[in-house]
């Protein structure tokens, strides 16, 4: 029966995926610990979850051209080695899953609360974006590929601890760094560059034991095809009602996570 039920979650989070756009690690992670998972087993699991889940829509948007893969580049090299050392301090400076869980759920508490601010103020990132020509993401831009390369370590250390990042606070940073670039191209860019750094991550879990694979089986089968069903449903849905109670969840479980 348990297995079951972990079917039913990777259908439940894969269908919000499909409606609301937002990267899995945010709903899945905290649902995985309110089953009473540990954080390490919950994070390792939603990491390969993630890149196998992202990895079509990788594969589209390549053949649609919307990927800037010296971008993708410029993020890996910060990111993918972030991630490898992180991986070797929680393997080597702890002794036990326990010694490092407070570290893994402070660390997804902050970035659920950065994810929902990003949430929250997504259209004022988006205007920004699309109308900043001479102001602060201009001058942010000159300096894009150092940029770019600083917030590849930021992402890389905290989703190899947390599983949450490299979806919606990953765009919100290209957004930020790539005033010029188109919206297509962002998503495909962050997607792009989401995928081997929460497969490195998760494979890094997994050497660490850190992955319940019969777990990570269920939630495939779940939420795969109700990704898609969600995608369809989208559109005749109030965003603007689905972002804010989304974002004010993800908050709320930030703040619990982060701080107590």
């Amino acid at each position: 029966m348990e297995f079951i039920y972990y079917i039913l979650a990777g259908a439940s989070v894969g269908f919000a995926v499909g409606v609301t756009g937002v990267g899995g690690g945010s709903l899945m992670t905290p649902l995985l610990l309110l089953f009473g998972f540990p954080a390490h087993i919950a994070i390792g699991t939603d990491l390969l979850y993630a890149a196998i889940t992202k990895s079509g829509g990788v594969f589209l948007h390549k053949r649609q051209k919307t990927v800037r893969w010296g971008v993708v580049c410029n993020l890996a090299m910060g990111s993918i080695p972030a991630s490898l050392i992180t991986i070797l301090a929680l393997k080597y400076y702890f002794n036990s899953p326990e010694d490092y869980a407070s570290l893994l759920t402070s660390s997804l508490g902050i970035m659920l609360v950065a994810t929902s601010i990003v949430l929250l103020f997504k259209k004022q990132i988006q205007s920004m974006h699309s109308s900043d020509t001479k102001g602060l993401l201009s001058g942010l831009s000159h300096r894009a590929p150092l940029w770019t390369f600083l917030m590849g370590i930021c992402l890389g250390v905290l989703v190899t601890l947390s599983s949450v990042g490299a979806g919606a606070f990953g765009a919100a940073v290209l957004m930020i760094l790539y005033p010029r670039m188109p919206s297509i191209q962002i998503v495909g860019t962050d997607l792009a560059h989401a995928v081997p750094l929460t497969l490195v991550a998760g494979l890094g879990h997994m050497a660490l034991g850190n992955v319940n694979y019969p777990l990570l089986l269920a939630l495939l089968i779940g939420s795969l095809p109700a990704i898609y069903f969600g995608t369809k449903l989208a559109t005749r849905l109030p965003e603007r009602i689905l972002h804010p109670v989304l974002a004010s969840t993800l908050f709320a479980l930030g703040v619990k996570y982060a701080f107590f």
